[in-house]
């Protein structure tokens, strides 16, 4: 057995350069399958969505904006130990740990806080990542179909610990609704 004849694959195929017919140098049979295709297509029904009067269902693993939690006193889960910003491929995501102080109990629960917690909406590819390697379960990323709003600075899509950390309000109802269960 010859070398030529070896596949690993068992995909190899012997290649011929035969002469073309005058059929096939016109190409007519190509061009005739490929109206073929054509004109089935036409006869498909259309997957288009009328956007204003029909919604589309979102996938069951949607992932929307991010949040910063709270438990159920207000206090952010966040303890700056910086996993997520190691797991995110995209280096989206940027952090500064501080060190809390006696005033400073009621908002945060661990002694270490991240002063600074930035997403770079721009870079970020809302792949989840960050969400897995949280061990507080501070970060998630939500169900809400605002991702993010246009903007013509850069500035505008850095989000900050501004519009990052959850609302007092929605923390309550997440503890109530924790507490009912």
């Amino acid at each position: 057995m010859s070398i030529e004849a070896i596949s690993l694959s068992g995909r190899k195929k012997q290649v011929s350069n035969k002469e073309m017919s005058f059929l096939e140098r016109m190409y007519i049979v190509a061009i005739v399958k490929g109206l073929m295709i054509t004109i089935k297509h036409l006869f498909t029904r259309k997957v288009t969505i009328q956007y204003p009067e029909q919604v589309r269902e979102m996938s069951p693993v949607y992932r929307g904006q991010h949040m910063l939690k709270r438990d159920e006193q207000g206090r952010e889960n966040c303890t700056a130990c910086g996993l997520c910003a190691l797991s995110c491929p995209a280096e989206a995501i940027t952090m500064k740990a501080a060190e809390r102080t006696k005033e400073e109990k009621h908002l945060y629960r661990e002694e270490k806080y991240a002063s600074i917690y930035e997403i770079n909406m721009l870079r970020c590819i809302f792949c989840g990542l960050c969400e897995e390697a949280c061990p507080k379960d501070a970060i998630y990323l939500t169900t809400s179909k605002v991702l993010v709003p246009s903007s013509y600075e850069r500035e505008d899509f850095i989000f900050g610990k501004d519009k990052l950390v959850m609302p007092l309000d929605i923390a309550m109802k997440n503890a109530q609704l924790k507490n009912a269960n």
